[in-house]
């Protein structure tokens, strides 16, 4: 099993990001690991219509996108400020931090194309991806670069298997 894509922001779509194999791992930081025809995966990069929106101010953002493949849950957390997580780190940090993820909460609409990174997650059972950053994308010719990227990685990438398996 390979982890040389482990820490890389796989282009993923819907499809199969929600279809990855989720294993309990004995890490307690990370209690589920996820994986893709037997190599681990830990971020993901998606790209779509943002299909809902719900906003808990100072909490989350939880939004769905849709690429035509189906519909990845995502969440932006904004908690920052409150958090006991990011109480050691120096405050003038964690206020940018806290600054760029309301910016970018204020920028996912309804309706709008997005591209999103992020940490593979699962809530409930469900993949979903943790936000670390959401680009909105104003070129429309970026959702089928997207899909063509993506059938192409996984092809010459994701598919092919490591040399001596």
């Amino acid at each position: 099993m390979s982890n040389q894509l482990y820490n890389t922001h796989v282009k993923l779509l819907a499809f199969d990001l929600l279809s990855l194999t989720q294993t309990p791992s004995p890490s307690s930081s990370d209690p589920i690991s996820f994986s893709r025809r037997g190599t681990p995966l830990s971020r993901a990069e998606t790209l779509g219509t943002v299909t809902s929106r719900e906003l808990k101010p100072h909490k989350f953002l939880k939004f769905t996108v849709d690429d035509g493949t189906g519909c990845v849950p995502c969440v932006l957390w904004l908690n920052h400020l409150s958090s006991p997580y990011f109480s050691r780190r120096n405050p003038a940090d964690v206020r940018l931090i806290a600054d760029l993820a309301e910016y970018q909460a204020s920028e996912v609409k309804l309706g709008v194309l997005v591209r999103v990174r992020g940490r593979i997650t699962a809530y409930r059972g469900t993949v979903q991806i943790t936000v670390s950053n959401v680009i909105v994308e104003r070129d429309p010719n970026m959702e089928i670069l997207h899909w063509l990227d993506c059938i192409k990685l996984a092809r010459k990438c994701y598919d092919v298997m490591p040399h001596g398996k």
